[in-house]
C-alpha cells in the first residue's frame, strides 16, 4: 500500500467513530470530516422550516438548495471539534438536539439528499489528507480510499454513550429510549435502499466496546505512518 492520504471511516451511531476520527485527524494533521453532521443539518433546516420529514421531494429540493459549511476548530471554549454553518448560521450545537435524532435516519434515507451530499463530501477527499466519518464513506463516498475502517460497539455500549452526551449537554436523557432509537436506526441505516450501511469488502473491522480510545487511535496511525493494515 502506498502512501496514506485518504482515511475512510464508516459505523453505526455512537460507536465511537468521531471520537476516533478526530484524534486521528489531530495527530496525522488531517482535516476532520464528519459527514453525518451535513446529513444533521438538512434534518435541522427541515425542522425550521416545518416540513413533512417522510415529504422526500419537499426534502431533497431543501437538501439541494441550502448553504452547508464545515470548518476546522478554532480556538471555541465549548468543546466542539468542528464548527457547522447552515446558511451562514453557527448551529454546531443545534444538529445535536433530540429532535433532529430521531428524524435524521429517515432525511438520510431519501436517494436525491444522499446524492446532494454525496457530491459535497467527495469534493473534500479529492483535497487529500482527510479522515472522513460516515456510514457509507468506503463503500459509495470514497471507494478508492487507501484506507477503509468499519468502527463499531454493542448496541448497549452506544446508548450508554449517548446517554452520558445527553446528560453533558443538559438534556433529560432516557436510557431506553435511547437503547430503542439506537436499534431503530442501525435497522433504518442497514435497511434503507439507497446506500445501506455496511462495511467495505476491504474495510478492517474494529470493536471499540470496552477498549480505550488512545488504543484505537495509535493502532490507526500505525497503520498510516508504516502504510499498511
Amino acid at each position: 500500500m502506498g502512501a496514506i492520504d485518504v482515511i475512510a471511516i464508516d459505523g453505526p451511531a455512537a460507536s465511537g467513530k468521531s471520537t476516533v476520527s478526530q484524534q486521528v485527524a489531530k495527530e496525522l494533521g488531517f482535516l476532520f470530516l464528519d459527514t453525518g453532521c451535513m446529513y444533521r443539518a438538512v434534518t435541522l433546516a427541515m425542522l425550521q422550516r416545518g416540513l413533512d420529514v417522510m415529504d422526500e421531494t419537499a426534502v431533497t429540493h431543501l437538501a439541494e438548495q441550502i448553504v452547508i459549511e464545515v470548518l476546522p476548530e478554532r480556538g471555541e471554549a465549548d468543546g466542539r471539534h468542528y464548527t457547522v454553518l447552515l446558511d451562514g448560521q453557527d448551529a454546531t450545537w443545534d444538529i445535536r438536539t433530540p429532535a433532529v435524532d430521531a428524524n435524521v435516519s429517515q432525511v438520510s434515507s431519501y436517494l436525491g439528499v444522499r446524492q446532494e451530499m454525496v457530491r459535497r463530501q467527495r469534493e473534500f477527499g479529492q483535497r487529500g489528507q482527510v479522515v472522513m466519518v460516515g456510514r457509507d464513506i468506503g463503500t459509495v463516498v470514497m471507494p478508492e480510499a487507501p484506507l477503509k475502517l468499519y468502527i463499531t460497539a454493542t448496541a448497549a455500549e452506544r446508548a450508554h454513550r449517548r446517554w452520558l452526551d445527553r446528560q453533558a449537554q443538559g438534556h433529560v436523557a432516557d436510557y431506553n429510549a435511547i437503547l430503542a432509537d439506537v436499534e431503530r436506526r442501525d435497522q433504518i441505516d442497514g435497511s434503507r435502499e439507497h446506500s445501506p450501511m455496511r462495511p467495505a469488502t476491504d474495510a478492517v473491522l474494529m470493536d471499540t466496546t470496552d477498549r480505550p480510545v488512545e488504543e484505537i487511535v495509535a493502532e490507526i496511525v500505525a497503520m498510516v505512518r508504516n502504510g499498511n493494515r
